[in-house]
């Protein structure tokens, strides 16, 4: 995957934000958070340069590229925090100004007839066969107008984070699935497996409010 593109408008979108938790959260010195943030930039670059490019139709590239971004700062910590200090301090690292305004945007057309189509045709997709580190997903309607499930049968997190050593570190960012659902503010979050805590899917369903 080449770095200039996304890869690098979304670094430059979240390194202070990366930076400034690490302090705010984690209780890093502005040294310690300021070396991390220094020597995550190149693992970020070789760990995107490593990955392959997406298909065009797969919604999925900015997760690998969130995964990447969050994995290159992990590595380059000398000490890891615990998975439940690194799941607030990604929630709180993601959650600026520009995720706010995404969510809400995405939130204001959750269940439209493009929203379900697009779902849809990510389910047909099957990105995953060809790429491991792209998603498999089944698109289930709850039939009563209340809402859809995304089922996940396989994850790219999952893969790159396993192959990095710190798949330990999965569930911060199956958590912030809760997040953004309640930044859209049109839909309830719920699920009950996850594939990184050894469940036969991750599910993640919406229902509308």
């Amino acid at each position: 995957m080449k770095y200039f593109g996304m890869p690098l408008g979304m670094w430059l979108l979240y390194k202070q934000s990366f930076r400034d938790n690490l302090v705010s959260v984690l209780s890093f010195s502005d040294t310690e958070a300021d070396e991390t943030i220094k020597s995550a930039k190149p693992r970020y670059k070789k760990i995107i340069g490593e990955l392959p490019e997406f298909e065009k139709e797969d919604r999925f590239k900015i997760n690998i590229v969130n995964c990447a971004m969050f994995s290159a700062v992990i590595l380059s910590m000398k000490e890891k925090p615990t998975v439940e200090a690194i799941t607030a301090y990604y929630a709180k690292a993601m959650t600026i100004l520009s995720t706010r305004w995404f969510c809400r945007q995405a939130g204001k057309k959750k269940f439209s007839v493009s929203d379900i189509s697009e779902m849809k045709a990510t389910a047909e997709l099957k990105a995953a066969d060809r790429n491991p580190y792209s998603w498999n997903m089944e698109f289930i309607d709850y039939g009563d107008g209340s809402g859809y499930e995304a089922r996940f049968t396989k994850c790219g997190i999952c893969t790159l984070m396993k192959e990095l050593g710190i798949y330990e570190f999965v569930p911060a960012m199956c958590h912030l699935d809760y997040t953004m659902s309640d930044m859209g503010g049109t839909s309830k979050f719920s699920r009950k497996y996850t594939l990184a805590s050894g469940g036969p899917y991750c599910d993640c369903g919406y229902k509308k409010k």
